[in-house]
């Protein structure tokens, strides 16, 4: 049986125990490899209970930079008896399997195209502990050490990572470094090391940071100049709440007073927290509220009365799989129309869909901007892959220089000048209506906000003309939001091509390496990444260029297949699905898989190069 070989480029898979301290260990393994200078994609699967269940976290090694979610094992770190089976039929044929050989298994429970690696860490962290907790969670460090030996990996490097996660604690950090050399040097002793995968030390991670997308959309909405968060806690957005606490206490407290100039609130439920983020746009603060499908479904009446008076508010949608309580721990992109037509009647919301942390820095921040100038509920949709992951990304950055957008606010000077305002009045054309912030004026500029019909100077009134007219307006505003959310982004095929892909946020770096993959079959793509709804006028350009358009997403129903139906009255027949819906993120191997399944079944002839 040959083994597999490859430098900088496999999959490594930790099976561990809830609650067994093995996250940090596993965390540790994976920025080791980044501290050599090798691109890693590392990714928890953890159970929505507290301990006991199984739990997973596999980390992609990629030199080449393909940082998506790949499909199969290489090295399977089985450290759970309860997933043996499932764990051991997850490695490629020619992989390893890594285990604790204390206790001897049958031959049964082996494949014999994958070769094995047993090290009996139980029985040496009995020799060496007496403590039961210590024996614990000092077998995690057991492996990390013995996986330096296996994979080639410079243990300084631990050593150093060791002493940083532990500054402060510092007791800790020699019982640690001696319990990763303990494994390292058993696994020396009595293993072949290295193995055929290997790390090398590489400069290919360059300036790029390290970041979970939670935190990166936390931080946006600090720079975005959000001062108002209400939140209800729900996995799996609430470390992005967590985030934006954090950064406020750092950068939003006044030096000399002590003073804190922000408000986050714990609310009761969804309902009060919404509610409270449209009290706080109505008043001209940056309110926002961080949030996942269940609590979505809770605020449809509010998220209804923000649109239909106009009144600001983001919301951070971070998406789990659902319906129902779904898998409340695992990732989907099953919120798109729910949060694009949330509400009754007829109602249609901007939506932000971020690929990386960079991009829910930058468009947590410009949803601020967004929900003033449009004067609507703004949704960002994160999903669990992008939110409590960590991913490489390119640094964030930010210019100084850059103003806060608030729209169109009616000024005390310009009401005194005696400026026609009506709240609900259009009055150039883009379907957006001045507003005033209350107490601007003390004779002129109030109106009442109410969620029932009025017309265009906010008086109430139940005509079907003056109810028309509004509803109008409205979708004059939406259409005005085409040019203001992010443009989508286009990669052509370096050969001419009938076929395209339209793919939006975490399947961005699954999809992007499926292309590479598609190509050295000989199958060119096209391919679009769509960055907000409502979608730009280049998305329907792309549609009508090419025969047949792949919509790539990760829900069951085709949710943005079915926008681009519905909002740009595309030929169904046009727009194949490709979908991943098993909690799990999507991974090239599926992508390449269908479309080359697909594109076989249509017999489509690659297109010729025009002669010059």
């Amino acid at each position: 049986m040959r083994a597999l070989e490859a430098v900088n480029d496999f999959v490594v898979k930790f099976a561990n125990v809830n609650g067994s301290g093995s996250a940090s260990a596993n965390q540790l393994f994976a920025r080791a490899i980044l501290r050599m200078g090798v691109p890693a994609a590392p990714r928890n699967i953890f159970p929505s209970n507290i301990q006991g269940l199984p739990t997973w976290y596999e980390v992609r090694i990629s030199e080449a930079g393909h940082l998506g979610a790949r499909g199969g094992t290489d090295l399977m770190v089985a450290m759970n008896p309860q997933t043996w089976d499932q764990d051991i039929r997850s490695i490629v044929p020619g992989g390893y399997l890594f285990y604790d050989s204390t206790r001897p298994l049958p031959a049964s429970k082996f494949r014999d195209d994958v070769h094995t690696i047993g090290l009996p860490l139980t029985a040496i962290c009995n020799a060496e502990y007496s403590d039961s907790r210590q024996r614990q969670l000092f077998k995690n460090i057991l492996y990390v050490g013995a996986l330096t030996a296996l994979l080639d990996i410079d243990p300084k490097v631990v050593e150093t990572l060791i002493a940083e996660q532990f500054k402060g604690k510092d007791k800790l950090i020699a019982p640690n470094i001696h319990a990763l050399n303990l494994g390292r040097e058993h696994a020396l002793k009595s293993l072949t090391c290295p193995i055929g995968l290997r790390v090398r030390r590489s400069d290919a991670v360059g300036e790029r940071i390290f970041l979970e997308g939670n935190a990166a959309a936390g931080l946006g909405a600090v720079y975005g100049g959000a001062t108002v968060c209400a939140w209800y806690p729900i996995t799996p957005s609430t470390s992005l709440a967590e985030g934006f606490t954090r950064y406020c206490n750092r950068f939003r407290v006044d030096a000399t007073s002590g003073e804190k100039r922000f408000a986050i609130v714990q609310a009761e439920d969804e309902l009060a927290s919404i509610g409270m983020v449209i009290g706080a746009g109505w008043n001209g603060a940056r309110a926002f509220t961080a949030t996942s499908g269940p609590g979505i479904s809770l605020m449809q009446e509010f998220i209804g009365l923000a649109y239909f008076a106009e009144i600001p508010a983001v919301i951070f949608d971070v998406q789990r799989a659902g319906p129902s309580t779904g898998m409340p721990t695992r990732t989907q992109q099953c919120d798109v129309l729910s949060a694009a037509y949330a509400s009754h009647g007829d109602t249609k919301h901007v939506l932000l869909f971020p690929e990386d942390p960079h991009e829910c820095f930058t468009m947590g921040a410009a949803a601020f901007d967004l929900a003033d100038r449009l004067q609507t509920p703004v949704f960002v949709m994160l999903d669990l892959d992008i939110g409590m992951n960590e991913h490489l990304c390119a640094p964030l950055a930010w210019d100084d220089a850059k103003r806060m957008d608030r729209g169109k606010v009616m000024t005390a000077e310009q009401l005194s000048e005696g400026v026609d305002f009506g709240r609900y009045l259009d009055a150039d054309g883009d379907g957006i209506p001045w507003r005033t912030y209350p107490g601007t004026h003390p004779t002129r500029g109030a109106f009442f906000t109410r969620g029932t019909s009025r017309d265009r100077y906010a008086r109430y009134t139940e005509e079907g003309a003056a109810y028309q007219d509004n509803m109008e307006r409205l979708l004059r505003k939406f259409a005005t939001a085409r040019s203001l959310v992010p443009a989508p982004v286009r990669h052509d095929a370096t050969a001419p091509t009938r076929l395209g892909a339209i793919y939006y946020g975490s399947s961005s770096a699954a999809m992007d390496e499926a292309a590479a993959m598609l190509a050295s079959q000989g199958i060119a793509l096209d391919r679009l990444r769509v960055r907000g709804f409502p979608f730009h006028d280049d998305v329907r350009k792309f549609v009508a260029e090419h025969d047949q358009v792949f919509v790539v997403e990760q829900n069951r129903d085709a949710q943005l297949r079915t926008l681009l139906i519905n909002e740009e009255e595309i030929n169904p027949a046009k727009l194949l699905r490709v979908l991943h819906y098993d909690g799990s993120p999507i991974t090239a191997r599926f992508i390449a898989g269908r479309v080359a399944e697909e594109a076989a079944a249509l017999k489509i002839v690659p297109l010729r190069k025009a002669a010059p």
